[in-house]
């Protein structure tokens, strides 16, 4: 179970919708040019550079969620204004968007063993056969993402055990509390 597992259960459970970043990267990408946001159109530009070094590819990550930020916010800012509950679910998503004691509540869900990334990734596209070089990108972007997560206060919570997920990323995103919540 990973993110996107977890705030479908979080939405049926709170009767709230979700928002995929996925959803608004394909926006931005169909009305912008690569000249306009480079960034956000690297991937389909240089697919070869997705073959990298892996410290290479979450650099480019985290440029991807930096260009990102003002879109979500935009999004999160109407939520906020309109007081409509949402949950927010995307690999690209920063901390930063939850500003501590404001009304949007957050919690990253992290699962830092490879071989159990090799492992998700396997279950869900076996025609792709193990995908390593994805899972060690996903594995170090994860913990960049965690490391500053913490470091802004923001709550961390282990991908597993499975089970209860759900339960411990709702007590730590304190939904009640927040008109809008992501993952």
């Amino acid at each position: 179970m990973g993110k996107t597992t977890v705030s479908r259960a979080l939405a049926r459970r709170f009767d709230t919708p979700v928002v995929e970043v996925d959803d608004i990267v394909e926006a931005l990408l169909a009305v912008t040019r690569p000249e306009h946001l480079p960034e956000l159109h690297f991937w389909r530009t240089h697919p070869e550079a997705a073959y990298e070094a892996p410290e290479s590819v979450v650099e480019r990550q985290i440029a991807i969620a930096r260009a990102l930020l003002p879109a979500v916010e935009a999004v999160v800012a109407n939520h906020v204004d309109t007081d409509t509950p949402v949950i927010v679910e995307g690999d690209y998503l920063l901390p930063e968007l939850a500003v501590a004691d404001g009304p949007v509540r957050a919690v990253f869900v992290h699962e830092d063993d490879t071989a159990q990334v090799v492992a998700n990734y396997l279950a869900r596209e076996p025609d792709a056969g193990p995908q390593q070089h994805r899972a060690d990108v996903s594995v170090l972007y994860g913990s960049w993402l965690a490391d500053r997560a913490r470091a802004s206060g923001v709550p961390v919570v282990a991908s597993r055990p499975w089970h209860d997920l759900p339960r411990r990323a709702a007590a730590q995103a304190r939904p009640g509390r927040s008109r809008s919540t992501y993952f």
